[in-house]
């Protein structure tokens, strides 16, 4: 039984060191990806309707993170005016940074798919199992299974396939050109308590066409520092965020 255990245990530590050379070697270049939920498509306008109202807000747990400045010269270098009055400009651009962290995969792809609006939340997942059984060869198992999961954590702990994500809420409002409307109807639940709530509603003309999209920026690395990754973030978002004008 002692030579099986010993057997099953320099097995499982050629795994785990295979297993943690191949995702050195495999995510070893910083992979940056950005994708937007829903496709926007702003009308083309001429030079003296190129002008725009920024308002860039930040409701994730990176209060110190800013990205207005880059956006603006971003959106100028595009030929855009920045103004300070919202009644003023052709294009009212709002975003809301949600979340930016470490964050599982599934649950980034997630935050994206479920679009503009839907809370999102980025955290990383760990996950860890053992099997035991009785008797004498169930004991061997169990113990073969610690040391494995012994090999597997410290291989782990030396290589860590790291995924960062930026989640941010956009929208854009288009002036209406000429003398047209829009009208906008809007429905909402409040609660009251535990007990109960109440229905609001409300009509209204507006003079702008509404859009909304989500955009989640993702960078995985091999042990990816944050430092290393939010550049790259933001500039996926930057990107994006220019590229619809």
């Amino acid at each position: 039984m002692l030579k099986r255990i010993t057997l099953v245990t320099v097995a499982t530590l050629v795994l785990a060191g295979c297993a943690a050379t191949h995702v050195a070697i495999s995510k070893r270049d910083l992979d940056v990806q950005t994708k937007m939920s829903d496709t926007v498509f702003l009308d083309p306008v001429g030079p003296d309707k190129r002008t725009i109202f920024l308002q860039i807000r930040n409701t994730s747990d990176k209060p110190d993170l800013a990205v207005n400045d880059e956006i603006a010269a971003a959106l100028q270098t595009k030929g855009y005016t920045l103004l300070q009055d919202p009644e003023a400009a052709h294009y009212v651009l709002q975003a809301n940074i949600l979340q930016v962290g470490k964050s599982a995969p599934t649950a980034i792809e997630a935050a994206i798919d479920q679009g503009y609006g839907v809370a999102a939340s980025g955290g990383l997942v760990l996950g860890a199992g053992a099997a035991y059984a009785g008797g004498a060869s169930g004991r061997g198992i169990a113990a073969a299974g610690l040391i494995g999961s012994l090999a597997e954590g410290i291989a782990g702990a030396a290589v860590k396939d790291v995924y960062f994500s930026m989640i941010t809420d956009l929208q854009i409002k288009e002036r209406i050109r000429g003398a047209g409307k829009a009208r906008v109807s809007s429905n909402h639940s409040l609660r009251q308590g535990n007990s109960g709530g109440s229905q609001v509603s409300y009509d209204e003309e507006s003079s702008y066409k509404t859009y909304q999209t989500r955009i989640g920026s993702t960078a995985n690395k091999v042990n990816l520092a944050f430092e290393e990754a939010l550049p790259e973030l933001k500039k996926g978002l930057i990107n994006s965020i220019s590229g619809l004008f």
